[in-house]
């Protein structure tokens, strides 16, 4: 007779921007996946904001129970790669280059670690433009289209954000962005 065993579960590392995207992602996929946070965000100013939302995220993946990873912190490798398109609106072409920028860090970091893939937290926004995010994300490596914002995904990171008192910031993360919302 012979014995069986489950397939373990595939390795994901998950991008996370902030810990309110993050919350509803790691509950929603965390029963499929060998989840571990990667924190990657050098698009975030000023740097007082980014510590924080740094703790936050950090705090978050402890209750939860999740590994967590921090990248580099490096606003002006972040700023020359956008360069030239500052001025973009929200959702254009800085946004792209944006999360180009934080994806290929992700996938570098999933494929020296051996992660089987990665995903990333930003299509839990409302905000994003999923697709744009997707193709993103397959071009820097084994990409796991997962879109946040079906099943409520929002609407549960609002509910979860609450419940662990999370800090909800209101721009995306840049200057750029910060400047827009001030509008």
């Amino acid at each position: 007779m012979e014995s069986s065993t489950p397939d373990p579960k595939k390795r994901l590392l998950l991008h996370i921007c902030c810990a309110p995207c993050s919350s509803a992602a790691i509950e929603r996929l965390r029963s499929e996946y060998d989840l571990t946070g990667f924190f990657s965000n050098a698009n975030i100013a000023p740097e007082p904001e980014y510590w924080r939302r740094l703790s936050e995220a950090r705090r978050l993946a402890a209750e939860l129970e999740i590994p967590f990873v921090v990248d580099t912190y490096d606003h002006a490798d972040w700023l020359a790669c956008i360069k030239g398109y500052e001025d973009e609106p929200e959702g254009g072409a800085r946004c792209e280059r944006c999360f180009a920028f934080s994806l290929s860090h992700a996938a570098a970091y999933a494929e020296a670690n051996g992660f089987d893939l990665y995903t990333t937290t930003l299509s839990i926004s409302p905000h994003k433009h999923t697709p744009t995010i997707f193709r993103v994300g397959h071009e820097q490596g084994p990409f796991l289209d997962v879109d946040l914002k079906k099943q409520a995904g929002f609407q549960r990171s609002l509910e979860l954000s609450r419940e662990y008192d999370l800090y909800r910031q209101d721009y995306c993360g840049c200057e750029f962005s910060l400047a827009q919302s001030r509008k």
